[in-house]
Parts: structure tokens; sequence; C-alpha cells
């Protein structure tokens, strides 16, 4: 299941996934202005504030109150210049108008790092993991209102499940597992991690079972998660918004653990880096639209071998970067 590679707590030094690169492309310096949308356990934000030597300012987002107070102690030290708020990233103009930075062209850089951290990944009452029973939860916030991955497995029906797990979870036994988990629901409710995952799992032929490279809950559990948070919703409003409060030559950074989440961010990149749109057998451009990003990863950004072998959960993650670039005068 893609996370985003942050290490838990009692590893507190742990350096965040595809650390390094992050650096490269922000490149932070003393009195430039960030917002890491995603902040988890401080990792990617203490390096940002570390190669500004202290001397930048920073806005963290994060859904999980637990994830922010573990990071309010590890960016303690550089004070006031880190401020962290409580709120899904697609809330950030709302915390950047609270603090002041609400005007266009504030920020230097952006960080998104969209995967589910190991925090919580590896804590079962969370329900994230299907390899540790726990209740079937998945909410990054939950305390924030959603539903539950309970919820929308007991109550919803063939086609809508069928489409979750296919839509999100790009799994080809979709159908299968749709009506193998409504029929195990009319018999009892499924609440936990691992009965799900069982029933899953014996919806899959046994030859692909024998076969496969990931448990075969994987997809499900993944096409849950998105479902229950609204994460592809919630990256589409990002990128949409943010970058007119991104400066000429500031740097959009997205680092993204599942095709669907790179899809996105690679087509907003490409459509975005593109002038006029006009068809083609139109001589002069009545579009005016203009280019608003260039993009600095014609590739993904993935972690090398040694970094893979430090932390395999950093394995499927991709970086893109898009820079901001000037709007020409009226």
């Amino acid at each position: 299941m893609p996370t985003s590679g942050e290490a838990e707590p009692r590893q507190h030094l742990h350096v965040p996934v595809l650390r390094d690169e992050v650096l490269h492309y922000l490149r932070p310096k003393p009195g430039g202005v960030y917002l890491d949308g995603t902040v988890g356990l401080g990792g990617h934000s203490e390096a940002i504030m570390e190669a500004a030597q202290g001397g930048a300012q920073l806005l963290g987002l994060d859904r999980d109150a637990r994830a922010l107070r573990i990071a309010g102690e590890r960016l303690g030290r550089f004070g006031e210049r880190v401020a962290l708020v409580h709120t899904a990233y697609s809330g950030f103009a709302d915390a950047l108008r609270e603090k002041g930075w609400d005007e266009p062209g504030k920020l230097d850089g952006v960080l998104l790092d969209v995967g589910v951290s190991s925090m919580q990944l590896d804590d079962p009452e969370r329900g994230f993991s299907f390899l540790q029973d726990g209740p079937l939860d998945m909410r990054m916030d939950p305390g924030g209102g959603m539903a539950p991955a309970s919820a929308i497995v007991n109550r919803t029906g063939f086609e809508e499940l069928k489409r979750i797990i296919w839509e999100y979870g790009e799994d080809p036994m979709a159908g299968r597992i749709a009506r193998s988990i409504i029929n195990a629901r009319n018999e009892e409710p499924i609440e936990t991690t691992l009965r799900l995952a069982r029933i899953v799992e014996k919806a899959y032929p046994p030859k692909m079972r024998a076969t496969a490279r990931n448990h075969p809950a994987t997809r499900t559990f993944q096409a849950l998660r998105v479902a229950v948070n609204g994460e592809l919703d919630e990256l589409r409003s990002f990128l949409r918004d943010v970058v007119p409060h991104v400066a000429v030559g500031g740097r959009i950074a997205v680092i993204s653990f599942h095709s669907l989440e790179d899809r996105i961010v690679k087509r907003f990149f490409r459509d975005e880096a593109k002038g006029c749109v006009c068809p083609r057998e139109i001589p002069v451009c009545i579009c005016g639209r203009t280019p608003t990003l260039k993009v600095l990863t014609k590739k993904p950004v993935v972690p090398g071998e040694a970094e893979i072998a430090a932390n395999p959960r950093a394995r499927s993650s991709k970086l893109r970067v898009a820079e901001r670039v000037a709007q020409p005068a009226a």
C-alpha cells in the first residue's frame, strides 16, 4: 500500500522519502516562504528549514492531529518561523489568509507528499493496513466528520462498490471483489481490516493469488482509502488553486505513490505549461491562453537503490516538479 515514506516517531531522525531530490528542486533559501501541504511528522519541513539555515518561513498543514503534534515537537526549534495548521491541504487558502500570506505570488515553494504515513499505516486502530487487525476506519482525520471505510463497505450498492474498487484501485477483479463483499456483509457486517482482507483474497482466482506480486487486498484497501478521504478531488482542487499563490520562479513539488495521483499531477503540469490551445486550422490565436508553469521533470524522479534498501516503503514514490513562469504583459 502506498505510504509517504515518513518514519514513525520512534525513528525520529529517519530521512523522509526523496529528501535530497526535494531540496534540489525547491532550493530553500533564507527569507523564502514555503508551504508544506502534508507536513506529516515534519521530516520534509525540517529539511527545508535546515537548508534555508533557519531563515525561511514555513506553513505546514495536515489532517492528522496526532501527526501535527509530533511535527510541532520536531519543528519547535524554529520558533515562530514555522506555523502548523490542522486542515486538509485543499483548505490551504484559508490557512494562508489567516497567516496573512494570501497575496498572489507569496510562496517560493510548495510541497505535497500525498501518501499515507507509516505512523498511520502501522497503527492498527487507524484501519489502513490489511496486515494487522483493527477497525475498518481509514480516515486521515477521524474527527473531521467523514464516514469510515466500514460505511462504504457495508452500505454501498454493487455497481458503486465495483466502480470505487476499479476506478480508485485499478483492480481487474473489482466485480468479483464487490460481489464477495456484498455476499459476506449479508451474513454479518464487515467491521475489521483482516476480515475484509480475507474476503478480498478469496475473491481472487487461486492462480492469480499464487502469482500476485502484492497481497490481493492491496488495491481494494487503496481504493477505499482514496474514497473515504476524497484524495483525488483534494489533489485536483489544490493544484488548480495554488498556482496563483506561487511567485515567479517559485516551484511546486508533488510526491505521489500510485498511478492515479501521478497521472493527475502529470496532466495538470502539462496542461499549465501549454500556451495556445486553439485548433490548428485557426491561423491566429483567439484563446489568449499563456503558460503558467514550466515542467522541470519530464519523467518523475524516483528513489535510488540505496534509499529503497533503507526504506522499502519509498519504492513506489514519484516526484514531479514545475516552476511558475511570468505572465506576458497585457
